[in-house]
């Protein structure tokens, strides 16, 4: 067993990460030590990288010990980066944890400057003297590289700035270099976030908190009014929701709600949401309640204008959408569906059924699927499995059956068209595939048909045959 992690006491005392704990205990009888619950740690840093979304969406894990946030376009809004970084140390302070943090240009330097160094706020002109003191670990490079550095007495970062480029790489490689050059700032180093970005975004920060599902309701609406100007100026519509509620201690509440068509209007967006906290009241606990709300788009599409009716309401054109809306965000988006189009050849398989929440994304004009729309020949109900039938009289070896038995009924065909042949797709049937020959048919009291021959007469063995629709 060895030492994972140490706090500032043991440091000073001497102790180092990988050391045997045996030997610690030889030498500090007294220390104190837990087990390491990896998963435990990784759900608290993830439960604190939610916390910081109040301050910037671009939030990544740097790590297992830390965060990277990009707070570009961001630090205004708290007053500048000094006044920023002292709000975020202060309250994760007042939640319990003991955490260091630096702002600059460069992630590499954050980084370094937090692990390695002082942290705080280090200007463009001031990097070099900030990494030059700072050990080689700083520069995130692996212990192999370290030990070869030490070898040549380069302990420092500042022990590499005199050095020729050319003969660093030749004996350590490009990485030792791309390293130095992103944590100076001259290599950009993007950061990814761990959630997708919202293409728009409102918040409302609270004096007093709130836990009433009434008041969080009311906000809602407030902040869908305000996302509306940015959603016109755009021309689109939000398809995909999600509410973020910050807890005054910490924990963060993540709601998502659909709707089946591009929304604008505040009102809906709030009933949407109203229905969603009906459906998650047992699991949202808001404790002494949230301080800051959040409505993020997560999802949008063309929002097209329509003429509204001759009344002025425009209820009857919102009624469908907006009941398969608030089912949907009450029993779940799978609740409602629809049958869809899908590009296949084979009749069983060119119908899918979707949520109702796509069907204006799946069915809107101008789609690809559009183009493997039913045709007029086609029978009104498809069974989902063709059914065999008994056919008498086949015209060898293309024609169709005179008379054909399907569920102990013998129906005599007086009129028929086709063949139509549909092959098999090669790239989804197997080899062995027979090849499908579709009449419609018409019988002798008035019923029609839509069934096919599957194989051919080869003298060998006779082809089979299925009922598959039923004409209107």
């Amino acid at each position: 067993m060895r030492l994972t992690a140490l706090d500032e006491v043991s440091e000073r005392l001497g102790l180092k990460r990988g050391q045997g704990l045996a030997e610690a205990r030889a030498m500090f009888p007294k220390i104190d030590v837990m087990d390491e619950d990896g998963e435990a740690d990784q759900v608290l840093l993830e439960a604190i990288a939610d916390w910081c979304d109040r301050y910037t969406p671009l939030v990544a894990l740097g790590g297992r010990e830390g965060l990277l946030l990009d707070i570009t376009g961001c630090a205004h809004l708290f007053g500048g980066e000094e006044a920023l970084l002292r709000d975020i140390l202060k309250r994760l302070f007042h939640m319990g944890f003991d955490v260091k943090g630096a702002i600059s240009s460069s992630p590499g330097l954050s980084w370094a400057a937090c692990r390695f160094g002082r942290g705080g706020v280090i200007d463009d002109e001031t990097m070099k003297e900030v990494l030059a003191p700072l050990p080689v670990n700083a520069l995130r490079i692996d212990d192999a590289m370290i030990v070869s550095l030490h070898k040549l007495r380069l302990k420092r970062v500042g022990d590499l700035f005199p050095m020729p480029r050319a003969p660093l790489a030749r004996r350590f490689g490009t990485q030792l270099l791309l390293r130095l050059d992103q944590a100076l700032g001259a290599n950009e180093e993007a950061i990814s976030p761990r959630r997708p970005v919202a293409a728009l975004s409102a918040e409302r920060r609270l004096a007093e908190p709130i836990q009433a599902e009434e008041h969080i309701l009311q906000l809602i609406g407030q902040i869908a009014t305000s996302l509306r100007p940015g959603l016109e100026a755009r021309g689109i519509g939000g398809r995909v929701f999600e509410l973020v509620l910050f807890r005054i201690d910490g924990r963060v509440f993540r709601i998502t709600a659909g709707a089946s068509q591009p929304l604008r209007d505040p009102e809906r967006i709030s009933t949407l949401f109203s229905e969603r906290l009906n459906a998650v009241h047992d699991d949202l606990d808001a404790g002494f309640g949230f301080e800051l709300l959040r409505l993020n788009v997560l999802q949008h599409d063309t929002f097209r204008t329509a003429q509204g009716d001759f009344i002025g309401d425009g209820e009857s054109e919102i009624s469908l959408a907006d009941f398969v809306d608030r089912v949907s965000a009450r029993l779940g988006a799978d609740c409602l569906q629809f049958a869809g189009l899908r590009q296949s050849h084979m009749p069983e398989r060119a119908r899918v059924f979707v949520p109702a929440m796509t069907a204006g994304s799946a069915q809107k004009k101008g789609d690809e699927d559009l183009a493997f729309a039913p045709r007029s020949d086609r029978p009104l109900r498809l069974f989902h499995h063709p059914e065999p039938i008994d056919a008498f009289a086949a015209t060898v070896p293309d024609g169709p059956p005179q008379r054909f038995r399907w569920r102990r009924i013998v129906h005599r065909v007086v009129r028929a068209e086709g063949p139509e042949r549909i092959s098999p797709e090669w790239w989804i049937d197997p080899k062995e595939a027979e090849e499908r020959d579709y009449f419609r048919l018409e019988s002798d009291a008035g019923r029609r048909f839509w069934i096919f021959r599957e194989g051919h007469y080869d003298g060998k063995t006779a082809p089979s045959w299925r009922v598959h629709g039923i004409f209107a």
